[in-house]
């Protein structure tokens, strides 16, 4: 009777040691596989199509599900890409169209208030011009708006004068400034930075724009330019409101508006299309602010050339 039990013991120690092994290789077995699964998953996610071996094994019928995500995910991505040329080029034609008739309506609402009018006539040619300039305003925002999505921004950076992108940008900004009676003062200079001339007066002239929005009348609004060994710093100082510290490391989120500032009109994109055309371009974008004493805008932009990557897409030669 003893060596029965003796004997059952010993094959319960035997089936115990079988069943461990054994799961030991089960569980190695499944590493295996589902280290090669996670692969595969990563040449999918990164668009390769996979080689099946065309069999009716479980593994060919997961790689070519696979490739069928794959290639319909391609298919997308194409379709996508091309209704975003489509809705870029669409807002760029209606921009361009209705810019032409809204500049001639403020020039002879311009021209009709420079001559000998009743005050009923004065009044209805006043309120064509205040909806003239809103109208102006949302076809502004929804072309900012537009390109507040990244592949929209076509940067082709270049060495070039600074003084040419202080220029023409404080230029886009002279009728607001002149309405609010807000003296720009621009410092000359001979430095040279490496930036995109379309996409960075677009950014320096929204921020300007932000500095005339927030500033008092009959103010004054410094633009100075700083020179260091490896970038050019653009500051452009304000006597305007000022921001809140702790909402300083918001302002350049896509949308984000203060409430301080809610009676002033736009949607929050201006600083966003700053900071994303600098970053784009290998530059940056600080800010200094005290409540009640302005707002200092810093654009960094390299002295030299920077392996930047070409935001762009169906575009064989580079624009004006």
């Amino acid at each position: 009777m003893r060596g029965y039990i003796v004997l059952a013991a010993v094959m319960l120690a035997v089936c115990a040691i079988v069943c461990t092994l054994l799961c030991h290789h089960i569980q190695k077995k499944m590493e295996v596989t589902y280290q090669n699964l996670l692969q595969r998953l990563d040449r999918s996610i990164g668009g390769e199509i996979q080689d099946t071996a065309y069999d009716e094994s479980m593994d060919t019928a997961v790689m070519e599900r696979l490739n069928r995500i794959v290639q319909i995910s391609g298919m997308n991505q194409g379709k996508a890409e091309k209704e975003r040329d489509i809705i870029k080029s669409l807002i760029s034609d209606i921009s361009h169209q209705v810019r032409t008739p809204l500049t001639n309506i403020m020039l002879y609402v311009g021209l009709l208030k420079e001559q000998d009018l009743d005050s009923d006539t004065e009044l209805l040619v006043d309120k064509i011009g205040k909806q003239s300039e809103k109208l102006e305003f949302f076809m502004k925002e929804l072309v900012k708006s537009s390109y507040a999505e990244q592949e929209m921004i076509s940067i082709y950076p270049k060495i070039m004068s600074v003084e040419e992108i202080l220029h023409t940008s404080c230029q886009i900004v002279e009728l607001a400034a002149l309405k609010k009676k807000i003296n720009i003062v621009q410092e000359e200079t001979d430095v040279l930075c490496y930036a995109d001339k379309k996409w960075t007066t677009e950014a320096l002239g929204n921020v300007l724009d932000n500095a005339i929005k927030y500033s008092p009348e009959n103010s004054q609004i410094k633009v100075k330019v700083v020179p260091y060994e490896s970038f050019v710093c653009i500051q452009v100082q304000d006597q305007g409101c000022g921001i809140k510290e702790e909402e300083q490391g918001m302002i350049f989120e896509r949308f984000y508006r203060s409430e301080s500032v809610s009676n002033e009109p736009g949607f929050g994109i201006g600083l966003y299309l700053v900071r994303e055309v600098l970053s784009k371009q290998g530059g940056y974008v600080k800010i200094k602010s005290k409540i009640g004493k302005g707002t200092t805008v810093q654009l960094y932009l390299s002295r030299y050339e920077v392996p930047v990557k070409i935001y762009h897409r169906n575009l064989p030669t580079q624009p004006d």
